[in-house]
């Protein structure tokens, strides 16, 4: 996190919280649907707890990952578990921060963050063809 709060540059303003639940395909559905509508489950939910780019301080939210999702998608993309796990972690904490991918202008935005951060941690671009 310490990276992505690196390359975000958010306005810093004391100790803050996150938490991050690795759970399974079925949770992560139910959780999707509840929350968001969908009947499906997902790689990764965010559900921010602070105004979107508003100051880092406090409980910030929760990351959710749904581990079977998470493997799955590693061996389709040819892509090491860890990895793949640390770029979605990285995109979870970027919605929490206040990024989107709603618009093409804000997911350029936010896969470029993305793309940055995860080269300073060793980790090839996600979205290299």
């Amino acid at each position: 996190m310490l990276e992505a709060l690196k390359h975000a540059k958010p306005k810093i303003k004391g100790a803050a919280e996150l938490s991050i639940l690795l759970t399974d395909d079925e949770e992560q559905h139910e959780l999707n649907q509840q929350w968001r509508g969908k009947d499906s489950s997902t790689n990764v939910l965010s559900f921010p707890q602070i105004e979107p780019f508003g100051p880092v301080v406090g409980i910030l939210g929760d990351i959710t990952l749904a581990r079977e999702t998470l493997e799955r998608e590693a061996l389709e993309l040819d892509k090491s578990l860890p990895d793949h796990f640390t770029h979605l972690v990285v995109h979870g904490f970027l919605h929490i921060l206040g990024y989107d991918h709603l618009t093409d202008a804000e997911a350029l935005q936010m896969e470029s963050l993305e793309t940055q951060i995860l080269a300073a941690l060793g980790i090839d671009d996600p979205y290299a063809d």
